[in-house]
């Protein structure tokens, strides 16, 4: 790697290093310990853990006389890594009230300090896998800045007081027009990233499939699409569900999306901008994969399979916006017959299931357990949301979660079979 190219690299990891904290600016010292359920972490956490990251995986690695600021940090912020050793219980997470924020900041300066010394233009003999992990480091960290958002909402949506992140009044979008189709013919087709940059390892690797020929709704589905479905009973219609679906409905007592509110026969819904009056032209957002999947069968639809989904997005444009504009809340579709919404704006459910592309074999060591571990039980999405990092989302990048999860940025897009 030419000297252009490190410091280069260094940039980049030095801006995502500085975005992360400056993401923190609007929260009071209060806000950083929030965690309401197990599946979210405070922000706190999610500073010190990517801090972790570096440390664990390339400083402890490739520095020779490195000493941790804190060797317990080993254990309070290791996430899954069973390969590393310990790890604090993640439930409890919020429990952390030592270190303070001001010794988490330390840490990652320490940290800081120490990467960038190592990723100098050097004759280490590993220098091309320190510089493959520090991509990996990065690329980690953008993801726990898309996880502070997720999480945080859910931690300030539990408060009465319905605490706001950022002020800002939303933009109502026009009217949409009838949801229309896009056919596309399908065939054998290659899925799979086919770039020269980074990618993670369940992306790899690239393979033949084979589509059958689909419509595609060149939109997502609405706010005011999916109340019609609530209107019409959809809630309390079990024959629209699945049968593990069905139990989530009855025992999490389901009546709407996450995170809509209704006051005064006003249709109200809670965003990270506090809560603002509910858009009918906005996707429906925080709908888990079984409300999504009752919803395309109510429709007479069905959500696409991630091949699919792959294969209409690599005719579109890439996404343009995410978490770096600022708008922490999807926007409605523009006017137009072309597809739109693939990316950006809602993270879009598949039916398919999360596991291995044939041929997939996990990287060696602790580092593999990133991805590998968690091919069961969990459904596919695609196409990123308003708060994931523009430079991530592609064609081929997979997102995964388990189909009772809302918590999530993730909406509704329509796949239908087109009679051969």
């Amino acid at each position: 790697m030419t000297e252009a190219a490190l410091a280069r690299q260094l940039a980049d990891y030095i801006a995502t290093r500085q975005q992360s904290v400056e993401l923190c600016a609007p929260l009071h010292t209060e806000d950083y310990g929030l965690q309401a359920e197990a599946f979210t972490s405070p922000p706190k956490w999610h500073l010190a853990h990517t801090t972790w990251f570096f440390e664990t995986f390339l400083l402890k690695v490739f520095v020779a006389d490195y000493t941790s600021p804190e060797p317990l940090y080993e254990v309070l912020f290791n996430s899954y890594y069973n390969g590393v050793g310990e790890q604090f219980p993640r439930p409890r997470r919020g429990l952390l009230s030592r270190p303070t924020v001001a010794q988490v900041m330390a840490y990652r300066e320490a940290v800081d300090q120490q990467m960038s010394q190592l990723l100098c233009p050097s004759s280490h003999a590993q220098h091309d896998e320190i510089v493959s992990r520090t991509v990996l480091g990065i690329e980690h960290e953008r993801q726990h800045q898309e996880l502070f958002f997720t999480d945080l909402k859910y931690s300030l949506a539990v408060n009465p007081l319905l605490p706001t992140y950022m002020e800002k009044t939303l933009r109502s979008g026009e009217p949409t027009t009838p949801l229309s189709w896009q056919d596309i013919t399908g065939g054998l087709v290659e899925q799979g990233y086919d770039g020269e940059d980074f990618c993670f390892d369940n992306e790899l690797p690239r393979h033949q499939t084979y589509v059958a020929p689909f419509a595609l709704a060149r939109r997502l589905v609405t706010n005011a699409e999916f109340q019609a479905f609530i209107d019409d009973g959809g809630y309390e219609r079990p024959e629209l569900w699945l049968a593990d679906g069905w139990t989530a409905v009855q025992q999490g007592d389901w009546h709407a999306p996450l995170y809509w509110r209704d006051h005064d026969n006003t249709a109200l819904e809670f965003t990270l901008h506090g809560v603002q009056a509910r858009d009918d032209a906005a996707p429906v957002c925080h709908v888990s994969g079984y409300e999504a999947d009752a919803y395309a069968r109510w429709a007479n639809a069905r959500l696409p399979t991630e091949q699919e989904w792959e294969l209409a997005a690599r005719s579109a444009a890439p996404a343009q916006r995410g978490m770096d504009d600022g708008y922490y809340h999807p926007r409605a579709a523009a006017a137009g017959t072309q597809l739109q919404q693939l990316y950006g704006e809602c993270w879009q459910w598949t039916r398919s299931a999360y596991g291995p592309y044939p041929g997939y074999a996990p990287s060696p060591g602790a580092i593999g357990e990133y991805n590998g571990k968690f091919m069961s039980n969990q459904w596919v999405l695609r196409g990123g949301s308003c708060v994931t990092k523009a430079e991530q989302v592609r064609p081929s990048y997979r997102n995964f979660f388990y189909p009772p999860d809302r918590w999530q940025f993730s909406g509704i897009r329509l796949a239908r079979d087109i009679d051969n």
